[in-house]
């Protein structure tokens, strides 16, 4: 999986904060004031993302309302995933990784595999 195109990531971003379905025209106008879009623009690339099973639709009269098939951090974790499986020696990926992580990730990260482990017994 490759991550999101520029266009891709800001429609994807407007549906998570939106957090509701919603319709093209409602993305094209969150995304108006930042760049000169034109709807089938907007159209096309939900549609896209619709395709790759990123989103979902409900017809809305004659339109539809798009919501994500997954949440941001879902996507965060496949890309890591991703990442990981491109990594000539994962393991080593991660010792880095880890390395660069702040106290707050790292103690994160020991939660999550507290939990992990904890979910595994």
């Amino acid at each position: 999986m490759r991550g999101f195109g520029e266009l891709e990531a800001a429609i994807m971003d407007r549906l998570w904060v939106r957090g509701e379905p919603t319709t093209v025209r409602e993305v094209l106008d969150d995304l108006r004031p930042e760049r000169d879009l034109a709807y089938n623009t907007v159209l096309t690339v939900v549609d896209n993302l619709f395709k790759k099973g990123w989103l979902r639709r409900e017809r809305a009269g004659r339109a539809h309302r798009f919501q994500p098939t997954a949440s941001r951090e879902e996507y965060g974790a496949r890309l890591l995933r991703d990442a990981l499986d491109e990594a000539g020696d994962p393991a080593e990926a991660l010792v880095r990784f880890v390395g660069r992580m702040t106290a707050d990730e790292a103690a994160a990260l020991r939660r999550a595999l507290q939990a992990h482990e904890r979910g595994a017994a």
